[in-house]
This record gives C-alpha cells, structure tokens and sequence, in this order.
C-alpha cells in the first residue's frame, strides 16, 4: 500500500471515504427502494435479471452466479414460480434439470427495473463533462486497483495464497 500521505491527508482521506460510502448507500437505497415496489425481493430481483441475461439457466447456473447453494436457489425459484415470475421446464436433453424461464409477468418487472437502472445511470452522471468521465473512470480504476493490491497484500500475511 502506499504510505506516501502528505501533512493532513489522512483528514481529507477520511472524509472522501466518507462521501464515496455515502454515495453508494444512497445509490443502493434508491434503487431499493424502487426496485421493491415490482413486489419482489433484492435476491429474487438478481435472479431474474440473470434469467433475462441468460434465458433457460438451470437451476445450478444461477447458484453459481449468485454464489449461493442450489438449495437456497430452489426456496427463491419455488416462490418467483409461486408469484407468476418464472416457471420451470424440464430439460428435455435430462430430465433431472429444469430450465428456468422467465414469464410474461417477470419480464415485465425486468423492463421496469431496466428503466429505473437508466434513470439512476443518468442522474449518477448529469451534468458531467465527457473529459470528466474519463477522469473518473481512471480514478475508479485506481481506487479498484489499491484495494485489490490490498487484498493480496492480506493474503500473503496470512498465507492465504
């Protein structure tokens, strides 16, 4: 890590964490709170935005990309096909799989989602020049760099590598 920090940095560092927090929770409670009012839950929300992405995903697809057990995945699914969102087919190459499908209803909760993304992408970046985006594009880049550098700094410490 670089520990090349002038005279009262650490005060300006602080605060910039500060405001980078701050402007991702308030991301993250807008979209919440726009994307609740489709009538399904953050996971459920994740899981058909992947199924749009990815139509006829198995069941262990979608685990995977969520990170999660397949068990836990099955709860999710049997309450999406439960509300309308999905439904299951089985794989006619194997019938122990089910390819989940996105229904008419749950695509209209992606559409909508879609939007709400567009909107917040907009408003994220308004009034911001097209140099200034770059700037910060690069900037991001750094931030993301030096905590990757971080995490393999930890891992070495603690011979996790």
């Amino acid at each position: 890590m670089n520990d090349n920090f002038r005279d009262g940095s650490e005060t300006r560092n602080q605060k910039l964490v500060e405001k980078y927090i701050m402007a991702n929770k308030l991301h993250r409670m807008y979209l919440e709170r726009e994307l609740n009012k489709s009538g399904v839950y953050r996971s459920q929300h994740q899981i058909l935005m992947f199924i749009s992405k990815f139509p006829n995903a198995s069941q262990k697809e979608i685990a995977n990309r969520q990170h999660v057990s397949t068990a836990t995945i099955a709860v999710s699914l049997k309450k999406m096909e439960k509300g309308g969102y999905i439904s299951r087919v089985t794989d006619k190459d194997d019938n122990r799989y089910n390819q989940i499908c996105i229904t008419p209803k749950g695509q209209a909760v992606v559409e909508v989602s879609e939007k709400i993304f567009k909107k917040v992408e907009n408003a994220l970046f308004a009034g911001f020049t097209d140099e200034q985006l770059d700037q910060f594009e690069e900037y991001l880049d750094k931030v993301r760099l030096n905590l990757e550098y971080l995490f393999q700094e930890s891992d070495i410490k603690t011979g996790q590598e």
